[in-house]
């Protein structure tokens, strides 16, 4: 196909055109206009209209329980003890130890699934979760995968940011459920060198596991505030972000209007809840980019490092 400029033309395929008097003002324009080259540059599948997209949200939050005791010892949960020293026999796995559940954390955990009006469940179990760090001395963590305490809740919550909204709106967002299980260690790495503190180990947890349906980070910020407060009022956990109390995945996914939810990847750890809408808002940002450029979403996990941003 070639495009006529009075008596100069320019093929749109091999780009040759004859260079004597050729306004060339006016072949860019046209270039310009008719997006040559689109199909050679990007995807014709991948190729979208910017404006028409998705995003899906669901956040999976762990909550320390606001125990003086771990989920299965005695042993102490202060926060920023020495290295070490909150630790017994149970949570370095030492063969012939056996776990003694703390009622605390039962009542704890029935308790906040009563405020998310969650559905107790008479009979749960606890279940071993297979899979190897330094910082977890068994091998396995005990979760609560299959039977967990309490499925089937909500919270409704508002959401307004003066900066982003013109009025605020309430918020119902599902909870698939509320398992207790046990932290793990922490493994610190310096100068080629990774050292191992137990302090954290079978911590006890909460893990609630949210629904799919928030849009973006003002949403998922408002979600993270509102359960803040609910903790608070209950004593259930102090909430505390920047001690590691309350941490946040976000899964986080984009697909264009009327088709089915794209791949997901999650943000793991977020620690503030200023690092949530921002984390939540820059992946769905990145995603859309990623799909408009051509390139496909990888399943995988992501930090966000609120310094670099």
């Amino acid at each position: 196909m070639a495009l006529s400029l009075g008596q100069q033309f320019l093929c749109s395929f091999c780009g040759k055109h004859v260079i004597k008097n050729v306004n060339y003002s006016r072949i860019f324009k046209s270039i310009s206009e008719r997006k040559l080259h689109d199909s050679s540059n990007l995807s014709s599948g991948l190729r979208r209209a910017k404006g028409s997209w998705e995003s899906v949200v669901g956040l999976e939050i762990h909550a320390q329980i606001n125990s003086e005791a771990k989920l299965f010892s005695g042993a102490g949960t202060q926060y920023a003890a020495a290295p070490n020293t909150q630790v017994s026999l149970f949570d370095v796995a030492l063969p012939g130890t056996l776990p003694v559940l703390n009622r605390r954390c039962v009542e704890a955990g029935v308790l906040t699934a009563l405020a998310l009006n969650c559905t107790v469940h008479k009979i749960s179990m606890f279940d071993r979760k297979h899979y190897f760090y330094a910082d977890l001395p068994a091998g396995y963590q005990i979760t609560q995968q299959r039977m967990p305490l309490a499925t089937n809740g909500s919270l409704s919550f508002v959401v307004f940011n003066p900066a982003v909204h013109k009025r605020p709106y309430k918020k119902t967002v599902g909870l698939i459920q509320l398992q207790l299980e046990q932290d793990s260690g922490k493994s610190l790495h310096d100068e080629g060198q990774t050292l191992i503190d137990l302090n954290r180990a079978g911590v006890p947890l909460m893990e609630l596991v949210f629904e799919a349906t928030l849009k973006d980070g003002e949403e998922a910020a408002a979600l993270v505030k509102e359960l803040q407060l609910i903790f608070k009022r209950l004593g259930t956990c102090t909430s505390k972000m920047e001690e590691g109390a309350l941490r946040v995945d976000a899964n986080i996914s984009v697909n264009q209007t009327g088709e089915p939810w794209g791949t997901r990847t999650e943000v793991k750890n977020i620690n503030s809840v200023r690092c949530v809408a921002k984390a939540v808002d820059f992946e769905i940002k990145r995603q859309i980019g990623e799909l408009e450029a051509g390139f496909e979403i990888l399943n995988e996990t992501r930090m966000f490092d609120a310094q670099a941003k």
